[in-house]
């Protein structure tokens, strides 16, 4: 089957085509109701989902009975929340207390929680319908998933949040949740030619989520535009005292800074990395034509070398907390592990606890540098992976763009802003101050308009 055939096609004009904001606001005015956009992206999930894959819990009943609740609770009169009837997915390492949470892995099977994590209470607290669970790889790590990209069906869509990545890309859901560790969250939303968001470390609270490392794992959100990760993440960020890395603080305003015009014209630092070495031709070549066209707007800037012990440093403090968190699967039988998730359990059991000290005393030796680069510019702007999703799934592609960010906490946004030489998306990565994360989408906005002028 030639490749063009295998493509998806989602063109057509349907109520799931919304993007979450203009959803939200035709529902605000009583044009749409909660039940008719639950059942457009019912209608589309039954269109796309045999061929993607994105789901791995489903039922149309319960989704459409939320819809129904919500709009009767319209019929009351009393205040909408800020996602009343907008349906979300949900990866499956985050609880839900009426669907499975399964954590992509065999020892799991069947899982139902007893309550629903943090941030699940609170999209139902905001009038959110939990339209189902969305495909992760095993644990949240690297053992690719049954999901297939929605671009071209016989390319990966990335991990490990494949599923809520392809689902918003396909059109089943307007936005959906995630969480990355390395770069869950950023990879997939690059390969599937969507935005995706991965706010300040501790920012969206983490209770009743898979941990696999507490100093890494962030909530993430993906949807078709910057406004409705904002949104979402808006409505997620808060204080859990169950989630130490949480703190008390002032609603962020994400939304509201997002949607407002920059003081001052954006100035930006272009950032290749160290992994600069592992990109390809075609995405260098995107990037060159960006900052061409970005003109004095954007610097070139060299990270000191110094940044080099970044990705070591990630890689360390991860697989030891993997293998302190997953130890109680691979006890249970190792065998029953993927590959990939028994490898770094293995690898991350040998790595001494002087080690993993010295690797989490490099996280803030390295912001610090970094506060410098911000002190001069608004953003950094950088590739969000190396390339094209990869052909096949043998993998969920290469995290090297991603796993600095992850490492220092800092928030970061991809845009699917450049195309490659096979026609996928390519996505450009932002990344911003810690606790800017409204100033950093706020940029990101002025760069879609500007690069659109």
């Amino acid at each position: 089957m030639a490749v063009e055939q295998q493509k998806i096609a989602t063109n057509s004009p349907d109520l799931a085509d919304l993007n979450a904001l203009a959803a939200r606001q035709r529902i605000a005015d009583g044009a749409l109701s909660a039940v008719e956009l639950t059942a457009a992206c019912l209608r589309r999930i039954a269109t796309c989902e045999e061929s993607i894959q994105a789901w791995s819990s489903l039922d149309e009943g319960y989704a459409m009975s939320q819809a129904e609740r919500l709009d009767a609770y319209r019929q009351t009169g009393r205040p909408l929340g800020p996602l009343h009837g907008l349906p979300v997915g949900i990866k499956d390492i985050i609880d839900t207390r009426d669907l499975p949470t399964e954590n992509g892995n065999a020892f799991d099977a069947g899982r139902r929680p007893g309550e629903d994590a943090w941030l699940v209470a609170r999209l139902r607290a905001a009038g959110a319908v939990i339209l189902g669970k969305t495909v992760t790889t095993e644990c949240a790590y690297l053992a690719p998933a049954k999901t297939r990209n929605p671009h071209n069906l016989e390319h990966t869509p990335g991990g490990s949040s494949s599923g809520s990545a392809a689902a918003v890309a396909s059109g089943m859901v307007p936005f959906a949740v995630g969480t990355q560790t390395g770069g869950s969250v950023i990879r997939p939303a690059s390969y599937c030619g969507v935005v995706g968001f991965k706010p300040t470390f501790g920012l969206i609270p983490r209770n009743g989520v898979l941990r696999t490392s507490r100093q890494l794992d962030t909530v993430g959100t993906f949807g078709r535009t910057i406004e409705d990760v904002a949104l979402l993440a808006d409505v997620l960020a808060g204080y859990d005292a169950a989630d130490p890395d949480t703190t008390p603080a002032a609603a962020p305003r994400i939304l509201n800074t997002a949607l407002s015009d920059p003081p001052v014209t954006p100035q930006l630092a272009f950032v290749k990395t160290p992994a600069w070495s592992g990109i390809e031709v075609d995405c260098a070549a995107g990037f060159a034509e960006l900052v061409a066209a970005l003109g004095e707007r954007c610097d070139e800037v060299e990270l000191p070398k110094i940044f080099s012990e970044g990705a070591a440093a990630h890689r360390r403090i991860m697989l030891a907390e993997i293998a302190h968190n997953l130890r109680h699967y691979y006890q249970r039988g190792a065998d029953c592990l993927a590959e990939e998730t028994r490898g770094a359990i293995e690898e991350g059991r040998g790595i001494s606890a002087v080690d993993y000290l010295a690797a989490r005393d490099w996280r803030e030796t390295l912001y610090a540098g970094l506060e410098e680069v911000f002190d001069r510019y608004d953003a950094i702007v950088t590739p969000a992976a190396t390339g094209e999703a990869p052909a096949g799934f043998g993998s969920t592609g290469s995290a090297a763009f991603n796993v600095l960010w992850s490492f220092l906490g800092v928030p970061a946004v991809t845009l699917p802003l450049l195309t490659g030489e096979n026609g996928m998306p390519i996505g450009v990565q932002l990344v911003g101050r810690r606790h800017a994360d409204g100033r950093l989408l706020r940029t990101a906005r002025w760069l879609v308009n500007t690069l659109g002028a």
